[in-house]
């Protein structure tokens, strides 16, 4: 790696550096000293979230007091809480889609006059769906997305999601014209692969063609793998002669895609860590834990010489079966991510917070985030504030209210609430309530979220990808899995970059897991990794591989950086079902029916009651929900029910 001097970790950028992983690395937190950093996440400095840079998403300050709830220690210290005095007809505990939309949907249900709040420990509202701002040195704004990404799949969508998104303003079709899917072609962009000497001997960028054959000999793999690689791609051959379809198919659902290069294609090992992160970012793991049926949906090659068919076998994960199927293509995006989505949704709950009111004025309109927690206004969003407590006053079959406690600036206070959703994570939910069945905490403590990095660094101009002819490359054995020129979206007056002097936003990402273990202890060991990274260690690993992969460009990682982003989501994508982990999928019982039951005036809503990570699944469960908790005549919606893409449109009712 270069020093630091060179990859310009010292020069002036915009970047902030908070250290994560406190209770996790140094034991439980004080609760003063958990109440204090609570207390400055909701600082003056947080005045503008979106344009902060550095170490964001689970940002310092927001995990904090959970932790000391979870260890243990906050309720020896906490003392006597303040009773705010506040009534709610509902309380929403969690500010992300899911909880947001909760609170559209209440009050659309209820009536106008329903007072809702939402309480969220982030200083940013959207949960995963974070607006990324940056101003580049010639005064351009320029924005990214610091989580959920797009919108996927509309085609998919249920009516109960249609309708939300029309009456918050956002009709997908629109994104059909802003989003330039010719932009690459127009510039003479392709996709190239950076081969670090750290995995493969020497550093090599190779752009891709066509033909395996037509690259993959410029590449630094050793003579077998090359053989082995081109043969994969362009001649893959039958690797299970003599059996039936059927029988193939089965036999996939139960191995490895890593399994599949070893055993049955006899591929040279550098193979496996050539596509060793190749189903990270859909799946959550790498093939050492991804089936080959998931890989064979997520375009990994070896397949088609299989004879396997078109349908969707049923034990496919959920995003397997979407990949499999998906009709439309990944254009339903907002520059700033599904932070649009939120955005819209905190519009329509507060209308004074963000002007404007269609889905193209949202791009370039600022929040006020003043405007959020008014009083007399009947919805609010407490920001800065972590629930710790649900209790229902009295017996929950026959309560009238639920008590809800939380701290905000290092005090610990109440509201009372009609009803409560919990938006918040499943595994967090034990530790809010002591009014649930053992059967349901464990059903509960099933999802173990993905943690990832989202990072967007701001270049002053691409025209190191111009001369490089490519608009991103992957990194197998990297840091990093690779870099990209963002989405190109242009919309209410933003404009995507145009020519490479331009400035403009590339986008990192990285999924720490523990290669070997299973899917759920690799997510938990990759979460400890990511708590014991620095900004700092991200910031160089950026410098060191844009530096390398894009030297034949002329790209210089000291001159050319203008800030950095580092989204560090260490309860990130909620967990899906998938072989061979899960013998329970698909025929069940799912652990998520058990875990999302409401009880007395309480519900759940959240992405990890519906076992899928999409914006639309995070929708479809508050939802379900609200129905729940006021009854209305619909019931609980039937497409709610199950993970992923409706299943009548697959073939598989």
């Amino acid at each position: 790696m270069s020093s630091d001097r060179d990859l310009g970790m010292g020069r002036a950028i915009s970047r902030r550096d908070f250290l994560d992983g406190i209770a996790l690395t140094a034991g439980a937190a004080a609760l003063g000293g958990a109440f204090a950093r609570s207390a400055f996440a909701a600082g003056p400095a947080a005045g503008y979230p979106p344009k902060l840079t550095g170490l964001r998403g689970h940002h310092e300050g927001s995990y904090n007091v959970m932790h000391s709830v979870r260890d243990g220690t906050f309720w020896d210290k906490a003392g006597a809480p303040e009773a705010t005095g506040e009534r709610y007809d509902l309380v929403v505990v969690g500010g992300g889609i899911s909880g947001l939309a909760a609170a559209v949907l209440y009050r659309q249900q209820a009536g106008g006059n329903a007072r809702v709040l939402v309480i969220d420990p982030h200083d940013d509202f959207g949960g995963h769906a974070k607006r990324n701002e940056f101003t580049s040195a010639g005064g351009r704004m320029v924005l990214g997305y610091g989580g959920s990404q797009s919108l996927q799949t509309p085609s998919y969508f249920s009516p109960a999601v249609n309708a939300l998104l029309a009456t918050i303003g956002i009709e997908p079709k629109r994104f059909e014209q802003y989003y330039d899917q010719g932009w690459a072609e127009a510039r003479g962009l392709g996709r190239a692969v950076f081969f670090p000497k750290e995995a493969f001997g020497t550093d090599a960028l190779v752009k891709e063609g066509e033909k395996a054959a037509d690259w993959v000999p410029q590449t630094p793999l050793t003579d077998k793998a090359k053989q082995d690689l081109i043969a994969l791609i362009d001649e893959p051959a039958d690797y299970l002669p003599g059996l039936s379809r059927a029988e193939k198919l089965e036999r996939l659902s139960k191995t490895t895609y890593a399994q599949f290069l070893t055993d049955l294609v006899k591929a040279d090992p550098q193979l496996v860590t050539y596509f060793q992160g190749s189903t990270e970012a859909y799946f959550g793991v790498g093939i050492d834990a991804t089936t080959c049926l998931d890989a064979w949906a997520n375009g990994n090659p070896g397949f088609d010489g299989m004879d396997l068919g078109d349908e969707v076998y049923p034990t496919m994960s959920p995003s397997g079966r979407l990949a499999r199927t998906d009709p439309d293509e990944y254009i339903y995006h907002f520059p700033d991510g599904n932070a649009g989505v939120a955005r819209a949704l905190v519009r329509s709950l507060i209308p004074a917070a963000i002007p404007g009111g269609t889905m193209e004025d949202l791009v370039l309109a600022q929040a006020d985030y003043g405007k959020l927690d008014v009083d007399g206004q009947p919805a609010r969003i407490r920001l800065g504030s972590t629930v710790v407590r649900v209790k229902h006053q009295g017996d929950p079959a026959s309560a009238k209210s639920v008590e809800v406690s939380y701290v905000q600036n290092g005090k610990l206070r109440t509201v009372e609430a009609g009803h409560v959703v919990l938006a918040c994570w499943h595994r967090v939910i034990p530790f809010l309530t002591d009014e649930l069945p053992a059967a349901q905490v464990d059903a509960l403590r099933d999802q173990q979220k993905v943690p990832l990095i989202y990072t967007n660094v701001l270049i002053r101009n691409w025209t190191a990808f111009a001369k490089l002819g490519i608009d991103g490359f992957d990194a197998p054995g990297h840091f990093w899995s690779g870099a990209e020129i963002d989405f190109p979206v242009s919309m209410g007056g933003y404009s995507f970059a145009d020519k490479p002097e331009d400035p403009v936003l590339l986008h990192l990402s990285k999924v720490p897991l523990q290669p070997g273990l299973s899917s759920r202890e690799q997510s938990l060991a990759g979460r400890i990794q990511l708590t014991q990274l620095s900004f700092e260690d991200m910031e160089r690993e950026i410098r060191d591989l844009l530096g390398r992969a894009l030297s034949g460009g002329g790209f210089d990682p000291a001159r050319d950086i203008e800030a950095i982003t580092a989204n560090r989501w260490s309860h990130g994508y909620a967990y899906e079902y998938m072989r061979p982990w899960d013998a329970f999928w698909p025929d069940g019982p799912l652990p998520i029916v058990a875990a999302r039951k409401p009880w007395g005036r309480i519900a759940i809503a959240n992405a990890d009651s519906g076992a899928y990570a999409y914006v639309h699944s995070a929708i479809d469960q508050a939802t379900r929900a609200v129905r729940e908790l006021l009854g209305t005549p619909d019931g609980a919606p039937a497409f709610a029910d199950f993970p992923g893409p409706p299943r009548d449109k697959l073939g598989l009712l």
